[in-house]
């Protein structure tokens, strides 16, 4: 295994010319008993993730074709890092971007998209391919919609696995020196295990092609058991399919993990804990795979897997406790009164609250920050009242005195003193009366302030213990 230093070269005249040569590290915090487990960093390509490889060949590819000429639009399908990646190549090629993404994506993907220029159009992430609001679907009726129009079709586009074949397969094999017992990766359009894996093959490697899939996804069935297995919803993002896209090869495949999301999430926190590596979603479902694979060997052994994005992108999801909680993805202790729909929790510092004192302007902020319509006041740790957004409003609207004194009026002098409040032992139905009234439920133990409850919470709740 080589140890040089890295090299670093003259400067580049375009961003395209530093996608791929991405590093690999080896993780040596993390438990994998007598193997080493080495991580190729995608996450260090110009537009953050192991797409921009693809996107670089796709577009290439359709150019040298005359599928797309100039004042063109690029149309494509995708999860985000996909739509990134054209997105850099379509900026800097003078090309028009539409993308077609499930709505279940990060917004911090979509603020990027945007930025760039794209133009995103988000569709339905709880409908079957086939159905006209799929993602794929949707994303290739435009295309033959706008004149000049080119659909990418990651899925199906051979540009795609040739990238990874050309590029990403033979700075492995390099970097490892060839010696390499296990490659990992996941499905997403399938071109990077089917264009590793191939190139693997053609250098007589016996390393094993593992496939990194969530539970939810159809994939790990076909390869196990050679029947689709269970569909279901999943939150990690790429990859995962309730069908075997044309760019995937899955003759190629040894074996395969399936990753449920809690345990996907929990290793990209270990990484960044422990080897101070940020990375996204898909990258955890891949290092818990090539972690089990490691763990299940008697002999000392050498894995290749992807940190396949930056986990910049997903800092609102992956790494913030709350969401976490809201989606079932934590291990919290259950009571068995209202306390179990309370995901932010005072002690916790997770709820943003607001002193009498303080001006209606602070209060704005903190509420406009934490994208929160209530706050509750507090006063020496005790509940003393709650401001919402209706009250703010009742205080602006008057012409008796400037906005700016209007904003420095304190919260006492709006914040509501007639509290909704219910103990913490009452049963979901003492809930509904509050919701009637358009209230929030404040929710008390004695004297002592629990939390929040929202409608959205109830409903959480309900779909998460169903």
């Amino acid at each position: 295994m080589s140890t040089a230093a890295p090299t670093v070269g003259a400067p580049s005249g375009s961003l395209l010319d530093l996608i791929g040569n991405t590093p690999m590290v080896e993780a040596t915090r993390l438990d994998t008993r007598p193997c080493r487990l080495f991580l190729k960093l995608e996450s260090q390509n110009p537009g953050g993730s192991i797409k921009d490889r693809i996107a670089l060949s796709m577009i290439a590819a359709a150019e040298r074709e005359g599928f797309l000429k100039p004042g063109g639009t690029i149309v494509e399908a995708t999860a985000g890092n996909t739509g990134l990646a054209l997105a850099l190549v379509g900026q800097a090629k003078g090309y028009k971007v539409l993308l077609v993404i499930p709505d279940k994506m990060s917004k911090e993907k979509i603020q990027h998209l945007r930025a760039m220029g794209a133009d995103v159009r988000l569709t339905r992430s709880d409908v079957p391919h086939g159905h006209p609001e799929y993602y794929t679907d949707m994303a290739e009726r435009l295309a033959q919609q706008i004149p000049g129009g080119f659909y990418v079709n990651q899925f199906a586009n051979d540009a795609n696995s040739a990238a990874h074949f050309e590029t990403t397969g033979p700075e492995i094999w390099a970097q490892t020196g060839g010696r390499i017992d296990a490659f990992v990766a996941g499905i997403g359009s399938g071109g990077t295990i089917t264009g590793i894996g191939r190139f693997l093959k053609s250098k007589g490697s016996k390393a094993e092609i593992i496939l990194a899939d969530p539970v939810g996804s159809t994939l790990a069935g076909l390869i196990n058991d050679g029947v689709p297995g269970p569909e279901g919803s999943y939150t990690v993002e790429g990859i995962g399919q309730n069908f075997v896209p044309d760019t995937a090869d899955v003759t190629l495949i040894d074996k395969a993990y399936s990753i449920p999301d809690a345990e996907a999430i929990a290793t990209v926190r270990e990484l960044l804990l422990k080897e101070g590596v940020l990375a996204g979603s898909s990258s955890g479902t891949l290092i818990a795979a090539a972690l089990r694979w490691c763990r299940e060997q008697t002999e000392p052994k050498t894995c290749v897997t992807f940190v396949c994005d930056t986990g910049a992108k997903y800092l609102s999801k992956v790494y913030n406790d709350a969401w976490l909680a809201d989606q079932g993805l934590t291990e919290r202790p259950i009571h068995g009164d209202l306390s179990d729909l309370i995901t932010r929790r005072p002690e916790e510092g997770a709820v943003v609250t607001v002193g009498p004192d303080d001006t209606l302007d602070t209060a704005f902020k903190r509420m406009r920050g934490a994208d929160v319509s209530q706050l509750p006041v507090l006063q020496d740790g005790r509940l003393i009242g709650i401001l919402d957004e209706s009250d703010i409003v009742h205080v602006l609207d008057t012409d008796e005195i400037t906005r700016q004194e209007r904003f420095a009026k304190p919260v006492s002098s709006a914040m509501t003193r007639d509290l909704d409040t219910v103990q913490v032992t009452e049963p979901l139905d003492a809930l509904i009366p509050l919701f009637d009234r358009d209230r929030v439920a404040i929710v008390l133990d004695g004297q002592r302030f629990v939390g929040l409850i929202t409608r959205t919470d109830l409903i959480n709740h309900l779909s998460l213990n169903r």
